[in-house]
């Protein structure tokens, strides 16, 4: 061939190969704008997507057909958010985002979407229009309905009085006795009592009862209804009505001005039973007079609108508890056996596991006790199905539907923001204890909690929890010192409805049992039991649980993971799988056998959450400080024991730089180590909340303390000196955290730090090992006007402490243990008026109680801790020489090595 045509040729293929290269590049580059664009607008789509579903909640206006396109719409979410993650994935993985066949599957995906919402879309305006249709026809012909949410409040409300309060008032006769007390009680004010609790408890019962005991010492009385679907003037003419006063006008000031004339000179009672708003209360406030002893009674749910409106000691709340076991089983009892009221043998056990679920809730036991009456068999084995199956009777509509029916109101109540949070405690199992500060976490990671100026994430979280609290939806089951909930949850039968929602809404999808099918396409999922190793495709998954003691396998089947908690799991080694989960914001080992982590530990950019509790991990790699939106790292182990040792708290080494990490709020606990530049970098950690430190040593005190003051955020400060011998040095502080609320020194002190009797804010400290001779703690810390507890463990060298008049004015808690040479307690007349309870623990040569003990008012509870023999032989009941002094304590309780002994009460 000639070499000249042959040359030719190949340059005409090489031109022709780098057209089609070009054409290729061309097309790739208009590929990925084209997802860019589709993945801005589905951004916007679902921006779209969430506001009309907050409109729609608001409404509130449900019909079926609309309640099939909200689902489909909210399945339309959910896609979005699939693609979303997945693009970022991908975006941040980028030799894999490099590839043609990852982003077509994008683009189709993206395409699939807009194709199913243009056919939502269409269905919507179809349905509008029948929906007007309608609305029209109904406009000309006449009806007396009304909307079957209204008739479900309206019947909810009627339910306690149609069952007929007086045969069921069993267990309320000590709150009855209080409040008809209270209600006769003569003191010429206007006082208003709020009865609050939640759904179910009987508020309207006990109301009811005081209603009519009292009702005919009062020149008129009224009982309404605080409907929430009437508005003011309605309410108002229906309050003028039950008085037997003139309704015309319908003037809201005029009204107010009718109510306050006919009251004006007479003594009333009122029950506004079931108040949801405070709007409606505000009003009849405003136009009640004064005086002549008048009483109002209001039942609530929301307990956060009674506080709003405690603003005087003439408005005081009521919170009705849960029924004792013994008046539980007595009105089960007589509600399932109506005869002679006793339960049959052979049905004791099952009725011990209802009663356990009702948990002390009137209407989930006088509901279920009437079903049970009415089988036709009165057998174990008819108790035991309705027993197991009562989840599935709650939600069927059946007999026990009226308990659905109640707590669903408060659901619906709920703002659109409050749902997802509520919905979340579906994720763990029934009775199982939430630590308050974990469940806000998650709700964080979740993207649950909105960002609200000045205020972090996780002060917003809490006051969604409080409110949820408030509203009495969710129990605060443990408190700490400062009334903050330690651990929270849901009553047994509202868990059984939130998971019913959960279901209904593919919130979270629960495997309980062996047999736990995966819903489709589940967003959440929680194992509760067994084993969990699936092979299908989980990509949909953003949230996995574990709490089951079974094996867990984590794969790449969970790509778009964010929240991962499989703590207390079975894992020796870090799931390796884990570190590909590059969305991930959450992740819980906590009490896991794995003792280190992976370098790869960097790709998990997201990261907000790391919580390693009760690992053997003991040094995190330098990779970890990449992780720059970490927010909390929780390191650490306690060695806990019958008595506390010295080195109880196993921290962990973190890299020198850790500076790096300027977003963390949370840092526990950290090794010193000697001489060690990591103390210097801690002055970086702006932001931090909450710091302990452990093994530091004396020449580092200095060093801590200037990386301290530049914390002005810090609200927990915890350090430990390297040996119990090493003392610690903290006194070059001199502008120490403002806003410092906990405080714990354990280590040798040579001076009491000057610093901490400034700390206006500070509510805990515990000094242990202190072994101050020369300073005294109690004189140092007297004036601090919101401490409220104080634990001293061999913290002082004295024979005596003297608490003088005034002096510790909140102090709730006082903890005294191991003063080896305190002989001597004094309390003057007026000290520690709010004490509640006093620890006395290992002080062998104490001779005395405290002088001055009978003059605490509040002092409810004494524990006796490792004492002589001799000093606990004071105080018991009988030949007790010094038991005339604690006749105000409730609880005396006389310990041994961390078990009780014997109960002095």
């Amino acid at each position: 061939m000639n070499p000249d045509l042959a040359g030719g040729m190949a340059d005409g293929a090489f031109k022709f190969l780098l057209q089609k290269l070009e054409a290729f590049a061309s097309r790739e580059r208009n590929l990925q704008e084209n997802i860019r664009n589709g993945v801005r607008e589905l951004q916007r789509e679902l921006w779209r997507i969430e506001a009309m579903m907050r409109d729609a909640d608001a409404k509130k206006d449900y019909d079926n057909q609309f309640n099939v396109w909200i689902q489909e719409v909210r399945t339309e979410a959910y896609a979005i958010e699939d693609v979303l993650d997945l693009f970022r994935l991908h975006r941040d993985q980028e030799s894999v985002w490099r590839h043609l066949k990852m982003r077509h599957s994008i683009s189709n995906l993206i395409q699939d979407i807009n194709t199913r919402l243009t056919i939502i879309k269409q269905t919507k305006e179809r349905y509008q229009i029948i929906k007007e249709i309608n609305e029209r026809y109904s406009m000309m012909v006449p009806t007396n309905s009304v909307s079957s949410e209204t008739n479900t409040y309206h019947n909810v409300r009627a339910a306690p009085l149609i069952l007929g309060w007086g045969n069921n008032t069993v267990g309320i006769d000590e709150p009855k006795r209080k409040l008809v007390s209270w209600a006769l009680e003569s003191n010429q004010k206007l006082k208003v009592m709020f009865v609050v609790g939640m759904a179910g408890l009987g508020k309207t019962m006990l109301a009811r009862s005081v209603y009519e005991e009292v009702k005919e010492r009062f020149d008129c009385h009224a009982w309404i209804i605080a409907s929430k679907y009437q508005t003011i003037d309605e309410t108002l003419q229906s309050l003028l009505e039950e008085l037997g006063s003139s309704t015309e006008g319908s003037d809201i000031v005029l009204l107010m001005q009718r109510l306050h004339n006919f009251l004006q000179h007479k003594r009333y009672v009122i029950v506004v039973d079931n108040l949801w708003v405070k709007d409606v209360w505000e009003p009849i406030r405003l136009a009640l007079p004064d005086g002549n002893d008048n009483r109002i009674i209001i039942t609530t749910r929301r307990g956060d609108i009674a506080n709003s409106c405690r603003d005087d000691d003439s408005i005081d709340i009521h919170k009705v508890q849960p029924l004792s076991p013994h008046w539980a089983e007595q009105l089960f009892y007589k509600k399932a056996f109506p005869g002679d009221g006793s339960c049959p043998s052979g049905l004791e056990e099952v009725s011990k596991s209802i009663l356990q679920k009702c948990d002390g809730l009137p209407l989930g036991i006088i509901e279920i006790g009437r079903v049970l009456r009415s089988k036709p068999r009165q057998t174990k084995y008819e108790w035991k199905k309705l027993d197991d199956s009562l989840e599935s009777e709650l939600r069927s509509g059946g007999a026990l539907s009226a308990i659905m029916r109640m707590f669903s109101t408060s659901y619906k109540d709920l703002p659109y923001h409050l749902k997802c949070c509520f919905l979340y405690m579906s994720v763990f199992p029934e009775n199982n204890p939430v630590k308050r500060k974990r469940l806000i976490r998650l709700w964080i990671a979740e993207g649950f909690v909105t960002e609200e100026r000045g205020k972090t994430f996780e002060e917003v979280g809490e006051e969604y929890l409080n409110e949820l609290i408030g509203r009495n939806l969710i129990k605060a089951n443990e408190m700490d010192f400062d009334e903050r909930p330690i651990t929270v949850g849901v009553h047994s039968l509202m868990h059984k409805m939130i998971l019913s929602v959960s279901q209904e809404e593919n919130f979270c999808t629960v495997c309980a049992g062996p047999e736990g099918n995966l819903a489709d396409k589940p967003r959440r999922l929680s194992i509760q039991m067994g084993n969990f190793d699936v092979s299908q495709d989980l990509t949909c998954v953003r949230t996995f649980f574990s709490f089951s003691a079974g094996r867990v396998n984590i794969g790449l089947n969970f790509k778009l993971l964010k929240v991962l908690d499989i703590q207390s799991t079975p894992l020796g080694n870090f799931p390796s799988a884990i570190t590909d989960l590059v969305l991930l914001r959450y992740l819980s080992l906590r009490n896991t056998n794995i003792r280190s982590i992976p370098k790869s530990l960097r790709n998990l950019r997201h990261l907000e959450t790391l919580d390693l509790k009760q690992t053997l991990v003991k040094e995190l790699p330098k990779a970890v400080l990449q992780l720059d939106k970490l927010r909390h790292l929780l390191v650490y182990a306690y060695n806990m024991g019958s008595v506390v040792p010295f080195d109880a708290v196993q921290g962990f080494a973190v890299p020198r730089k850790i500076g790096a990490l300027k977003n963390l709020q949370t840092l526990l606990f950290v090794k010193a180590r000697r001489h060690n530049r990591m103390i210097q970098e801690l002055k970086n950690l702006t932001k931090l909340r909450k710091l302990g430190i452990v093994e530091l040593a004396k020449e580092d005190g200095n060093s801590l303390c200037h990386s301290i003051e530049k914390m002005s955020d810090l609200l927990s400060l915890d350090v430990t000196s390297l040996t119990k011998e090493e003392p610690l040095e903290l006194d070059a502080m001199t502008n120490p955290p403002p806003l410092l609320q906990r405080l714990y020194l354990r280590g040798p002190l040579k001076r009491f730090p000057r610093w901490v009797s400034s700390l206006h804010d500070l509510e805990r400290i515990h000094l242990k090992w202190s072994l101050l001779s020369q300073d005294n703690p109690i004189e140092a810390l007297q004036d601090l006007p919101n401490l409220m507890e104080l634990q001293l463990l061999d913290a002082y060298t004295g024979t005596r402490l003297d608490f003088k008049s005034g002096k510790f004015q909140k102090l709730k808690i006082l903890d005294l243990e191991q003063l080896k040479q305190l002989r001597f307690i004094i309390m003057e007349d007026g000290t520690l008026p709010c004490l509640q309870k006093l620890i006395i623990r290992q002080c062998n040569e104490l001779e005395h109680v405290p002088v001055g003990i009978d003059g605490l008012l509040h002092l409810n509870e004494l524990h006796l801790c490792d004492m002589p023999e001799k000093f606990v032989a004071l105080l018991k009941k009988r030949g007790g020489e010094l038991r005339h002094l604690l006749h105000r304590i409730l609880h005396i309780l006389s310990y041994q090595q961390g078990q009780l002994v014997e109960d002095l009460s």
